[in-house]
């Protein structure tokens, strides 16, 4: 009789908890949740906006027009979607922020834990990178193809533990710029990359472009660091032109010069920070 009680005030417990949680929520304006949402991204150098939006039940908000920025600028730019606060967590105590979003014909799928050990998980399927902000407003460079990934990682930034796994089909890139140095505008049939967090210490795995009049790989490592942006860059950039190309590209290929080794193959060191690369 004694463990029937147990689980009958258990029940009882957390039913009005959840009730309580639900009844609140009716009552808060959908203001104050996204205020709250930034917040909890203020941390991350991120902040969220919307053209329009309304509640969803019990704790969210669905709207059309969402903007994800940084300091840097636009990062994403949502047609409709949803970010909410996950319910049952809430009730242990943990508070992780939710998001379901359409990118043109793609999606984005979120979740960030921001309480006690942080937690990410982000998955993208079939987004067009025309349709991704962050390239032209803070990469400045045009990009085309259709990209799908995605990422995991716990702990905080600088002992975070998890992966990176991107692919681009059809990827058309051009105005490439690592600091000042210009990179040879192409097209490649698919980028392909990966990449090891272990103890906040990241490792390429692999990242290649492979297209038909260039091949470029991306090898190194960076050891992440808060914020995010200030990660120290030690990467090296080979780069491997047709004979098509560098005719076609002179002068890029004039400005690389200095970090060819071989008939056709550049290594190009990449150093500054993951907010602003430098070639040395």
């Amino acid at each position: 009789m004694r463990g029937v009680n147990l689980l009958r005030n258990l029940g009882l417990t957390l039913g009005g908890a959840i009730l309580f949680v639900f009844l609140t929520a009716l009552f808060i304006p959908a203001d104050l949740l996204l205020n709250t949402a930034n917040s909890g991204l203020a941390g991350y150098d991120l902040k969220l906006d919307a053209a329009s939006f309304r509640r969803s039940l019990p704790l969210g908000i669905k709207g059309s027009g969402i903007t994800l920025s940084s300091g840097s600028g636009e990062l994403l730019k949502v047609s409709k979607g949803e970010l909410f606060l996950e319910l049952l967590p809430l009730l242990t105590g943990k508070l992780i922020l939710s998001m379901d979003a359409e990118i043109g014909a793609g999606t984005f799928v979120s979740s960030i834990s921001l309480l006690r050990s942080p937690a990410s998980h982000i998955e993208v399927k079939n987004v067009r990178l025309e349709d991704i902000p962050f390239f032209k407003s803070v990469a400045g460079m045009k990009a085309g193809g259709i990209l799908s990934g995605n990422a995991e990682t716990s702990g905080v930034i600088t002992k975070a533990t998890g992966f990176v796994q991107l692919e681009v089909q059809g990827a058309e890139l051009s105005g490439i710029k690592i600091g000042a140095m210009p990179l040879p505008d192409a097209s490649y049939r698919t980028v392909q990359g990966m990449i090891r967090i272990k103890g906040g210490q990241g490792e390429i795995e692999s990242f290649t472009l492979q297209g038909d009049d260039l091949y470029v790989r991306l090898k190194g490592g960076l050891p992440l660091a808060d914020p995010l942006q200030a990660t120290p860059l030690n990467l090296s950039l080979e780069i491997m032109p047709k004979a098509s190309l560098l005719e076609q590209q002179k002068m890029v290929f004039l400005l690389l010069l200095r970090f060819q080794d071989t008939p056709g193959h550049y290594l190009v060191p990449v150093r500054g920070t993951l907010g602003k690369p430098q070639v040395l």
